[in-house]
């Protein structure tokens, strides 16, 4: 299953997993160097999972850095403004399951 909207950000790969009415399920693959910038949610949380490699995960407020290796997790709730980065030299994977509620992507400078 791919997702037909575009993203405001370009990574390797985005896998639907699972896609309900309030409920987002993707498996990401990002190479070495790639970043989703810093965005925000209004409802929903951001739950991660590490599958392969290193994935960074950045927040504001509370400021925080999360590292998550295989079988890592790490949880962001709305509306804190938060980024996602592979700065290692290999490729990560991670699963982010979003719910509940109505999904959308705020930029945050």
């Amino acid at each position: 299953m791919s997702e037909s909207k575009p993203h405001p950000y370009k990574v390797r790969r985005i896998h639907v997993v699972a896609k309900g009415a309030d409920v987002l399920v993707r498996e990401y693959t990002l190479d070495p160097g790639e970043v989703i910038p810093w965005h925000r949610h209004s409802e929903v949380s951001d739950y991660y999972y590490g599958l392969e490699g290193t994935v960074v995960i950045e927040t504001r407020e509370p400021p925080a850095r999360h590292e998550l290796k295989a079988g890592g997790t790490a949880t962001v709730m709305p509306p804190t403004a938060h980024r996602v980065s592979n700065p290692t030299g290999a490729a990560c994977r991670f699963l982010l399951v979003q719910g509940v509620g109505r999904y959308d992507f705020v930029k945050a400078e």
